[in-house]
Parts: C-alpha cells; structure tokens; sequence
C-alpha cells in the first residue's frame, strides 16, 4: 500500500511538491482552506503531467495513477491518521505556521515526520509548537519543483538522526539531490539568494544598469539559469522581503531591504504571481519584453 503524504498551501510550492510526491506513487492530500486556489493547483500538476506524458518523458499510465492518488482537502482531517509525512507550506510567518504544525501534531500518528518549506524562519522554533521536535525537519524546495532538483534539509536543535536519515530517503525517492544544513539563519540558499538579489535591487535603484542587463549578467558570466531580478520576480518580492527583514533582523545590516523592494512590494508589483515584478509578465506566465522597471530619480 503507498504512503499518504499531507501537503498544506496549495500555493506555487505546495503545488510542485504535492506533484513530486504523487508521483512518486504516494497517496498525497493537498490541503488549502481555499478551495479555488486547491482546485487550480489540481489543474496545474495535471497539465505538468499531461506535458510530461505529451514529451515522452512520463509513462501515461504512471501520470494517470498520480493524478488517481491526489485529492483535495480544505482543512486537517482524519486522513492526517494515516500519514508518514506532513509538509507545510504557508506563508512565511511563524504564527502562521506554528499553528499548522500544532493542529498537525495532534491528528498525526506518532510516528509521522513533519516537514516545513521554510525558506529561512527557525526550525527549531517552529517545531516547539508540537509536541514531536526530533521528528520535525526543514525541507526547503526550490520553484518550479518539478524541475529543480535540491532540497534543502535543515536541522533544528532536536531534529533525530532518524528524521534526517528518512527525510533523505524520501528526497530520493523524489528524485531530488538532499544537502544538510544545522540550522542558521537564511541556511545556505536563502541566505545567498536573498544577499543577491538584495544587491542587484540595489543596482537597479541606483541606476548602475538596467534590469534586462542585471540579469542578463548574471545568467552569461556566471551560467545561472536566470539573473536575480527575475528570480525574484519567480520567488515573489513579498516572500523575499519577508526573508529580508528576517535576515536583517538576525545577521544584521547588509540584509538591510533595499528601499525599492519595499515600494515594489506596497505598490503590489510582487512578480510573476501577479503578472508584475521587476518585469511584467503576459496571461500564459511569459515575460514581455523590454518591460523591465524603470526606475525614476
């Protein structure tokens, strides 16, 4: 019989993971309390799905039983019994997901590992809200899922040896590529990506270059898949000044935001999401071009 594996947020990440690990052949529950955003999220991993199968790089019968295995839930229900994994993916604010883990803990069996897509807040903290620290691990995914192949797994104070050694397993499984990081701070992607966009906002405000040839510098000198003002735009300026002013607030003044970001983020300009960033972005999600911030002195 397969394994159950709970995914809360329904959002980018908890999409590409509840993907991954359908599958994979887990029996995966996406939970959201939005049962639209749930529901889009269905359509999303169907359509990565049906390409995988259109491009001959997934057998149709293996992307039938995936989609077969996933179903939709708008809260924590009685299914959580019969889980191994739980993951969590909601915003990034620590209330927010104390309360998820803590409801969590108790429908979970006791056995069960709980994972939280953190991209910076501590695990250690975190797992304090439940009641099963050394079973609870930071799995930091990167976006799109489907394509990028690390997971970040991040050790709190308590985290088991056992977790850690489960937690690579299912990384596998996945076909993902685990490192392991003891907890700090932004860990080690968070905290080098945030530093770097961080940085060329910092350029574009003071007009060094524009914001095609920011980017355009990074993908061509150093061979990064995309430049750090269209990640951004990936990952979400709302999301990244969140990790900003955490950092900030930790490691200290060279994470301070810079000030474009928090006008971007209060003008609602928070990336691809939403159809504007940095760069503006058409119905179908590709960027248009030339539409790159202009800043103004």
């Amino acid at each position: 019989m397969s394994q159950t594996t709970i995914v809360v947020g329904a959002g980018l990440m908890g999409t590409g993971i509840a993907h991954a690990f359908a599958i994979s052949g887990h029996r995966v529950v996406l939970v959201d309390s939005d049962m639209a955003a749930a529901e889009k999220a269905q359509a999303q991993i169907a359509k990565i799905v049906g390409d995988g199968v259109r491009l001959g790089k997934l057998d149709e019968a293996k992307g039938r039983a995936a989609l077969d295995s996933l179903s939709l839930a708008s809260a924590l229900d009685g299914r959580l019994a019969e889980a191994g994994l739980l993951i969590e993916t909601a915003t990034e604010k620590l209330e927010i997901k104390q309360a998820i883990l803590s409801q969590a803990d108790d429908l979970l069996p006791a056995h069960a590992v709980i994972g939280t897509n953190t991209s910076a807040l501590s695990i250690s903290e975190l797992a304090a809200a439940t009641r099963r620290a050394p079973q609870v691990i930071g799995m930091h995914f990167f976006n799109p899922v489907h394509k990028m192949k690390l997971v970040e797994l991040i050790r709190g104070v308590d985290t088991s040896a056992a977790t850690v050694e489960q937690s690579r397993a299912w990384a596998s499984e996945i076909g993902k590529t685990s490192i392991l990081v003891n907890e700090a701070p932004g860990f080690t992607t968070s905290r080098m990506s945030a530093l770097a966009g961080n940085e060329a906002m910092y350029m574009l405000s003071e007009g060094v270059a524009s914001a095609e040839d920011i980017d355009t510098s990074l993908r061509m000198a150093f061979n990064h898949p995309m430049g750090p003002l269209e990640l951004g735009d990936l990952t979400g300026w709302d999301t990244r000044l969140k990790v900003l002013q955490y950092l900030h607030t930790t490691l200290g003044e060279k994470f301070r935001p810079c000030p474009l970001i928090i006008k971007m983020v209060k003008s609602g300009r928070h990336g691809r999401k939403v159809g504007r960033g940095v760069y503006e972005y058409a119905a179908d999600g590709q960027k248009i071009a030339g539409s790159g911030l202009k800043v103004h002195a």
